[in-house]
């Protein structure tokens, strides 16, 4: 066989020494095929670097193999940690990945159902904010069409769901930063289309609220979970005659951004302006100071959303609600208020 030659069913079945019938079986998961039998068409299948043909496996099973990620984020660190934990956890399987961004997911939401059909997918993960779009949701269940939810914030009986707790989570990073000492925390807020924005509000508000300091609005910028918007935002934060001495950015991306601009200022972040972010995405750990953030387990809640949804398409079980835990990781992007230390 000439090595440019793509390999077939029929030379596994010659490799193999069995019938072309036996291979079809074995890679399409056919009962009554011994382990035996299966190990041996798939060592020939390997030794001649043969891959099934999924879709006319699919043809077969009335079944596409293809999943679907769908997605609406701005922030490129965040959908890497979407896609690694997808991809991972379908190495080895039959099911490939097909990877949906969208600008804006509100405004395919009537149209959902034709659009992962135009794919030809079998099931699809739903990422923020999708996972929380209430038509979205109703036009999936409605047709029966396999989902499952990463990071959804609201009505958690709509459908399977991997979660961390984003409102605890901002609770615990504003708990550290006013143990630190500060009292002028401001917020970067992120996208308002997105209910997570909200969760981590919510969770700063009741962390200073617990310690009765007063929320200070004028200090609560909008941001869009992007790295331009934080540094504005920020920007807008330091030129105040009464700046933050912290700045919790929403983020990871508009921390950075948030450090970009007191680096303009001529300000030493951790010495004149603490900042910190959320999620621990790679940005968190690129730049320097390196930023203080809640880790937030994108991989494992997309790596895990992918196990469920396959055990949904397998009749296998599977857990309809699994709350995944965050932590507080500390760097060098925080320090006590200035003139305390």
């Amino acid at each position: 066989m000439q090595a440019s030659r793509r390999a077939t069913i029929i030379d596994v079945a010659r490799e193999a020494g069995v019938s072309i019938k036996t291979v079809s079986r074995v890679f399409n998961d056919a009962p009554n095929v011994s382990a035996k039998m299966r190990q041996r068409v798939q060592e020939a299948a390997n030794s001649l670097h043969y891959h099934p043909n999924i879709v006319a496996q699919g043809l077969v099973g009335r079944r596409s193999y293809l999943l679907g990620l769908f997605y609406e984020n701005p922030s490129p660190n965040y959908v890497v940690e979407l896609q690694r934990g997808a991809v991972e956890r379908l190495q080895g399987e039959r099911y490939r990945l097909i990877v949906l961004p969208v600008e804006k997911a509100s405004a395919i939401a009537d149209n959902i159902l034709a659009y992962v059909r135009s794919a030809a997918l079998d099931g699809i993960v739903l990422t923020p904010p999708a996972s929380d779009n209430p038509v979205i949701l109703e036009r999936l269940s409605e047709a029966g069409f396999p989902f499952v939810r990463v990071a959804p914030t609201t009505a958690p009986d709509a459908g399977p769901r991997h979660v961390t707790d984003d409102a605890a989570a901002a609770r615990e990073m504003t708990e550290y930063l006013i143990a630190l000492g500060h009292r002028r925390i401001a917020v970067i807020k992120g996208d308002p289309s997105h209910p997570s924005t909200e969760a981590r509000m919510r969770g700063f508000r009741e962390a200073m609220a617990a310690r009765d300091i007063e929320v200070a609005e004028a200090l609560v910028e909008q941001g869009m979970f992007q790295f331009d918007s934080g540094q504005r935002a920020a920007q807008r934060l330091l030129e105040r005659p009464d700046r933050p001495t912290a700045i919790f950015a929403q983020n990871d991306d508009m921390a950075a951004g948030a450090i970009m601009a007191a680096h303009d200022l001529g300000l030493k972040v951790s010495e004149d302006i603490s900042v910190a972010g959320f999620d621990d995405s790679a940005i968190a750990r690129m730049v320097w100071p390196r930023i203080t953030t809640i880790h937030q387990p994108v991989f494992d809640m997309a790596r895990a959303a992918t196990d469920t949804l396959v055990a949904m398409l397998e009749d296998a079980p599977h857990e309809d609600a699994v709350e995944h835990p965050f932590s507080l990781v500390t760097r060098q992007s925080t320090g006590p208020v200035p003139g305390t230390s």
